[in-house]
């Protein structure tokens, strides 16, 4: 029963988060670490076990990250992508691990190490609450988020070998290169082989005519859990198995064949998960914040330190951190510059606001802290892990600072970046609006002309065919309206009067609907051929097929309330 408690006012803290976030001017992070503080000082306490929260979390919110990557995108930015999420950690965990050690040389290096590379994976979801609504370059936001899908694992597989080192004293280069690939490539290899066999058999059954919203749900939830568990029992890495199994989802449309009202209620239920997932992490983190404090104080006394003292470190730290990705995006950038310009293909020079910003993305959050509290502690049996409870203060310390750092600095210096750009997506967006409005017009007057040519061939003496009739009055009516929209680029609808007589009424608006569904399954399929052919990128036919689903619903929702035929009365 306690547990069900704790668990249902975790969920309303995350709903007042919600609420006062529209109210106070701070990013959604830093405001739910503040609730969770203010939580615990007021004397709740919730334990957390590092393994259970990296099983309920992460793979559900990396599944749900990868499946919305604009594939395009991802492709265009791989090699800038893998620079940051391997190079960085690596880099990151050799540069600042060399940087702890020197800052306190008492500090084995192996320990160094440790917290180095449990501080290299970052954390784009608090990013991405701080830069919402804003005008951001939509490179800037694909790197640090392709980064972040990326990086958990490497700086995870970076970290146990960093533990197992310490332990054991014994560490091979050559070993631990060999382990990277295998558990990297064994986790993506995974995720990717059980991803593709649900898309096949979910698209079988929805071909034999089962299409059961809850049911295929329900099975997607699953399937990051279920990757998730299956690598790490065979020893890979489950985090990028979850990462792999969303990007082969969205590749192989492991919902294209189904209804619409299927995708709509996908999508929902996602949003939902993703927001209360995100808030718990960071409310649960605020919840450990006056105990990791009152740690951090226990540890300065004992070294006889002043507490500022270890504050001072944490700065270092960061600030080191935030250094050393500057460094590698500037070089990463320029780098890229210089080829595109090799090529012929432009490319501009890395500008310092722009370094600076993405140097300052890189913020740290809940794979740091989850990792460095699964280290062994001290128990009868064992002496645990070397220097635990400091790694774990200044790994929270980090945290908290990166969070406070970008949510002070970061909103100035986006707010430059992209007011000068035309927002590529929205013109994208807006062109494919019109193809799509041209392919509505062109199945119109197709069907009108065929009408047509019907009623002039029919014998003069025969009764007139008056359900075609009414068809091709329908099909005229409607071609002002594509023609209005396809210049608009919205969904505007003619409004239906109901003025006529019953039937008529019955007739028009039956054949109406059933018009407007063939369009839209013209739509989708013109639409399938654009994102085949490059012409428009993911995340534009996810808004695309959103807007068609939505309306579709809407369609068939009011053809519940037609009223019936006057025979069936």
């Amino acid at each position: 029963m306690q547990s069900v408690t704790t668990i249902l006012l975790l969920v309303f803290v995350a709903v007042l988060s919600g609420i006062l976030g529209r109210v106070v001017r701070i990013s959604a992070p830093l405001l739910q670490m503040a609730l969770g503080a203010l939580c615990a000082l007021a004397g709740w306490h919730v334990g957390f076990d590092p393994d259970m929260f990296l099983l309920l979390f992460i793979p559900p919110l990396l599944y749900s990250d990868a499946y919305r990557t604009p594939i395009r995108e991802f492709r265009e930015l791989r090699w800038m992508i893998l620079m940051m999420a391997m190079g960085l950690v690596l880099a990151t965990t050799l540069g600042c691990g060399l940087f702890l050690h020197w800052l306190i040389p008492n500090l084995p290096l192996p320990v160094c190490f440790t917290l180095a590379a449990v501080l290299s994976p970052t954390d784009a979801v608090a990013v991405s609450g701080m830069v919402a609504g804003r005008r951001v370059p939509p490179r800037f936001v694909h790197i640090v988020e392709g980064e972040s899908l990326l990086n958990d694992a490497s700086g995870l597989v970076c970290f146990k070998f960093a533990v197992v080192a310490t332990l054991t004293g014994a560490f091979s280069v050559t070993q631990a290169l060999e382990g990277f690939f295998v558990i990297a490539l064994g986790g993506v290899a995974v995720g990717a082989a059980v991803a593709w066999g649900l898309t096949m058999l979910n698209r079988l059954l929805t071909r034999c005519g089962f299409d059961d919203a809850p049911t295929q749900i329900t099975l997607l939830m699953l399937l990051p859990f279920g990757v998730y568990l299956l690598a790490n029992e065979l020893g890979l890495s489950g985090i990028l198995a979850a990462v792999s199994a969303g990007l082969t989802a969205k590749i192989f449309g492991i919902l294209d064949d189904g209804q619409s009202a299927t995708r709509l209620r996908t999508s929902t239920v996602w949003a939902m998960i993703g927001f209360l997932f995100n808030a718990l992490i960071f409310i649960l983190f605020g919840l450990q914040l006056p105990d990791l404090l009152e740690n951090g104080i226990a540890l300065s006394r004992a070294a006889n330190v002043a507490p500022w003292h270890l504050a001072l470190v944490i700065v270092q730290i960061t600030g080191a951190l935030v250094l050393l990705r500057f460094v590698w995006v500037w070089i990463s950038l320029a780098v890229r510059s210089a080829t595109a310009r090799l090529r012929h293909n432009g490319g501009k020079f890395p500008s310092l606001r722009g370094t600076t910003a993405m140097s300052i993305a890189g913020v740290r959050g809940a794979i740091t802290l989850a990792a460095v509290l699964s280290l062994p502690a001290a128990s009868a049996g064992g002496a645990g892990f070397p220097y635990r409870e400091f790694l774990i203060v200044a790994s929270a310390g980090v945290i908290v600072l990166s969070l406070v750092l970008a949510n002070l600095t970061l909103p100035a210096l986006l707010s430059g970046l992209g007011s000068t750009e035309l927002d590529p997506a929205a013109a994208e967006a807006d062109r494919a609006r019109a193809a799509l409005a041209r392919c509505s017009l062109r199945e119109l007057e197709q069907q009108q002309a065929e009408l047509a040519r019907n009623l002039d061939g029919d014998d003069a003496s025969a009764t007139p065919n008056e359900p075609d009739a009414r068809k091709l009055e329908v099909l005229a009516r409607l071609l002002p309206e594509y023609q209005d929209r396809m210049y608009r680029f919205d969904d505007s609808e003619a409004d239906n009067s109901g003025q006529t007589a019953r039937e008529l009424a019955w007739e028009r608006a039956r054949q109406k609907a059933a018009i407007r569904l063939h369009l839209m399954r013209a739509e989708r399929a013109e639409l399938r051929r654009m994102l085949r052919s490059g012409e428009i990128n993911d995340e534009t036919d996810r808004l695309l097929q959103r807007e068609i689903d939505l309306s579709e619903q809407v369609l068939l929702a009011n053809a519940k309330l037609l009223p019936r035929k006057p025979a069936e009365e």
